[in-house]
């Protein structure tokens, strides 16, 4: 009998493996690789396909691209101002009306005996300092007037806000009135550019009051600026400073405007055409932001949308040559020599159409035979057809009962007619809604009595009790949200017929693409917004064209004579924005806004308001709705003080960020009534609008109760069965049957109701905005120019 051999063990993957002894000693690479036997580390293996860099790779590196950012930054910064590109662009703001900005320019341009001082036909002063190596551009928009200033400030490098010392002395004597107070709170919405705060007329205050004085000045600054310094100005060491201050400070960099290119007009020519009522307007100017193409398009506050034709380079008149006095230098200025940089390609420039023009015949199919229409004429005559409200689907006509009052052996024009007449009193609600009302203006203390019947004469009675009216709606509004009676004298299905009940508001389905009106049919819409806002913005970092810094000279066409007769006569601020492909186009936004201390009255839905959206500035009627996640929103029928939601409108297409101002005009004058951003373009934004029936218990049972004051009708009772019912206290049930014919039902719930608890039914329907946009232009009508739509 053989003798077997002994198996030998062979460890398998879960064999324990001791530490090594710590000898102290250095192992060297061969008693590593004896060790290892030939195995790779996974570790190793991973770090090579993943071309992980070592210590000295990664150092070189960090030094590579952080020099790399700082050439970036040093170019930067030797571009802004410098004698060889686009000046310091300068905004001086008085933040109170009476303060005169002249003595302050007047100090600037004596400042430096060795600077070059020159101004712009259309009143702009240059100063160039040959001390610093920059050059400075100082603009003063027309005080008092809002929007010119917000034109201003948009494109701006620095602002400086000019504060008279001589003022706050008194007690009742305010620094900032409330024209600058306004001024403050649009520029921080709007995007406020980098801010200097000057003090003037300082040297007009005893010396033992200066420096105390200058402290409250301080203080109130800190408020609106908490890390700006004040700054005088009252002589001349103090404008050399005001202007070392301004060309050293770090820029504040704002996002929409740096995006986009953008010049204010140097000096502007309009040649007319052949006819006389259009021609070519010629602005020159310095661009900044971005590179700007000649096929694009351009916007100009208070004109509208242009395409352009060419762009031409002139020589800069206000640059500085080395070696040259001043004389020499004005002469130069004489001789300007002018080349053209582009000239538009009409198969890649941008068009003007700015809405979608549908085809009524797009889904026309073709015209049926004889024997077609014979079967449908007696089919026709045979079936019965349901009435419905027009645009209506088939989820909302299976609501309708199988009930004979409800169904007609002919189906024509005249059920929609019928149907249009049972809704007349829900229009009639909200067209009482749409009507514009004026805001109740803030009382203002007058010295001089008025006497009481000068008084009541421009007093309007009917006005203020619209406005009564107004205030108690929106009051109930808000203590009982959305809760409407159910009329007596009319059949609630009928009333309400445009709802319908869900189950859940925020997990029920609602298909965006329901039952849209026809204004949808003239919009555009993005398969996916954000996809194109980022090829967008690739697409303007590798455009080719005029480069920003460049002085060059734009040619706008189809201008009309008499708008930009009347645009002139206003002595605006010429400001031209170039545009994003897609944003002439028409389609649905969405932005939130956030109400303002300014004023206090409740806004209503659909009410006349003017937007200031990005660099665009337009009149609509805005829908609100809450600023909620999901997919479905609740109308708000009035924007509420303290409160945030946001506004729908068809307006044209902005791609974010852009700042949005909101005003409202009160008596003639514009107030700022709340400030936002832009959300989106989503025309498939749902804003849903809901309507609470309530009802009282009667007799309280168990499990059920019989509850009254909710339907009046029968039929109404078995309508609206199928909908849940819900309770102020948490309680969910539903419709059981009807009692009597006079508006009882029997309810089940999940619970016992208590006595002093509503039952709440909730319907709900799709709210569109309406087509109102009208840009906000100047009036060609008026002699004044006055921006009007």
């Amino acid at each position: 009998m053989a003798i077997d051999k002994p198996i030998a063990h062979r460890p398998g993957a879960f064999k324990q493996t001791n530490k090594e002894h710590k000898h102290g000693r250095h192992r060297s690479k061969g008693s590593i690789s004896l060790a290892a036997k030939g195995k790779i580390s996974i570790k190793t293996i991973s770090k090579k396909l993943k071309k992980d860099l070592n210590k000295d790779q990664r150092r070189n590196q960090a030094i590579q691209l952080r020099k790399k950012k700082r050439d970036e930054l040093l170019a930067k910064k030797r571009s802004l101002g410098g004698t060889d590109y686009a000046p310091f662009l300068v905004c001086i703001i008085p933040l109170s009306k009476d303060i005169y900005p002249d003595t302050a320019m007047a100090i600037l341009e004596q400042c430096d005996e060795e600077a070059v001082v020159s101004k712009s036909p259309l009143g702009s002063t240059h100063i160039s300092v040959p001390r610093f190596k920059q050059r400075f551009e100082f603009i003063t928009p027309p005080a008092g007037d809002d929007f010119a200033v917000l034109d201003t400030l948009k494109i701006a490098d620095t602002v400086v806000f000019l504060i008279s010392a001589a003022k706050g002395l008194e007690e009742n004597e305010d620094l900032v009135d409330r024209w600058g107070n306004n001024i403050l709170l649009s520029s921080f919405a709007q995007g406020l550019p980098t801010p200097v705060v000057v003090i003037s007329d300082l040297e007009s205050i005893s010396p033992k009051k200066r420096q105390e004085h200058k402290q409250n000045i301080q203080k109130l600054v800190n408020k609106w600026l908490p890390d700006e310094k004040v700054m005088t100005l009252d002589k001349n060491a103090d404008g050399v400073n005001l202007l070392r201050r301004i060309g050293n400070q770090k820029r504040k960099s704002v996002l929409y405007r740096d995006r986009r290119p953008h010049l204010i007009a140097e000096t502007v020519e309009y040649v007319s055409d052949s006819e006389g009522a259009l021609g070519t307007l010629k602005v020159t100017g310095y661009l900044r932001g971005a590179t700007l193409s000649v096929n694009q398009l351009v916007h100009i506050p208070g004109l509208g949308d242009y395409q352009m034709v060419q762009i031409d380079a002139p020589t800069d008149p206000y640059k500085v040559e080395k070696n040259k006095n001043k004389s020499e230098n004005a002469m130069d200025s004489d001789q300007i020599v002018i080349r053209l940089l582009e000239k538009c390609d009409p198969s890649k420039q941008e068009s003007l159409d700015s809405e979608n023009v549908p085809d009524p015949m797009d889904a026309e199919q073709t015209w049926p035979t004889s024997e077609e229409i014979e079967m449908a004429e007696k089919e026709q005559k045979t079936k019965l057809v349901k009435k419905v409200p027009k645009g209506w689907s088939d989820y909302q006509a299976a609501w309708i009962p199988d009930d004979p009052e409800f169904f007609e052996e002919d189906s024509d024009e005249e059920s929609e007619e019928d149907m249009e007449e049972a809704i007349s009193e829900d229009k009639s609600e909200n067209s009482d809604q749409d009507q514009d009302a004026d805001e109740f203006q803030t009382a203002v203390d007058s010295e001089v009595a008025v006497s009481d019947e000068k008084y009541d004469k421009e007093m309007d009675m009917e006005a203020e009790k619209r406005e009564l009216e107004k205030l108690k709606a929106a009051k109930s509004d808000r203590q009982f949200p959305d809760e409407v009676d159910t009329p007596m004298d009319q059949l609630a299905k009928i009333r309400f017929q445009k709802y319908r009940g869900l189950e859940s508001f925020r997990t029920s389905p609602w298909d965006p693409k329901e039952n849209l009106p026809s204004d949808y049919s003239r919009i555009f819409q993005f398969e996916n917004f954000d996809r194109t806002r980022k090829r967008v913005l690739a697409e303007q970092e590798d455009k080719e064209g005029a480069l920003p810094g460049w002085y060059i000279t734009i040619h706008l066409k189809d201008v009309s004579q008499l708008q930009w007769s009347a645009f002139k006569s206003t002595n605006k601020p010429l400001v031209v924005i170039g545009m994003f492909p897609h944003e002439h186009k028409m389609s649905v936004l969405n932005v939130v806004l956030k109400r303002t201390n300014n004023f206090t009255a409740p806004i209503k839905s659909k009410e006349r308001l003017i937007f200031q959206c990005g660099y665009r500035r337009f009149t609509v009627n805005p829908v609100f709705s809450s600023h909620t996640n999901g997919q479905k929103h609740k109308f708000e029928r009035y924007f509420q003080p303290d409160s945030t939601a946001v506004a729908t409108f068809y307006a044209p297409i902005q791609f974010p960020p852009a700042p949005v101002l909101c005003y409202k005009e009160v008596f003639g004058t514009l107030v700022l009534v709340a400030t936002g951003s832009l959300l989106s373009c989503n025309p498939d934004r749902l804003v849903i609008k809901r309507i609470v029936l309530s009802g009282h218990p009667m007799k309280i049972h168990k499990k059920s109760a019989v509850i009254r004051f909710m339907f009046f009708n029968r039929e109404d009772i078995v309508y609206f069965k199928p909908v849940k019912l819900r309770t102020k206290m948490g309680r969910t049930g539903h419709i059981k049957e009807p009692l009597g014919t006079h508006g009882h039902m029997k309810c089940v719930f999940d619970g016992q109701l208590k006595s002093m608890d509503t039952v709440l039914l909730n319907l709900y329907k799709r709210v569109f905005p309406k087509w109102t946009y009208e840009d906000l232009l100047v009036n060609c009508d008026n002699n004044e120019g006055t921006m009007e739509t």
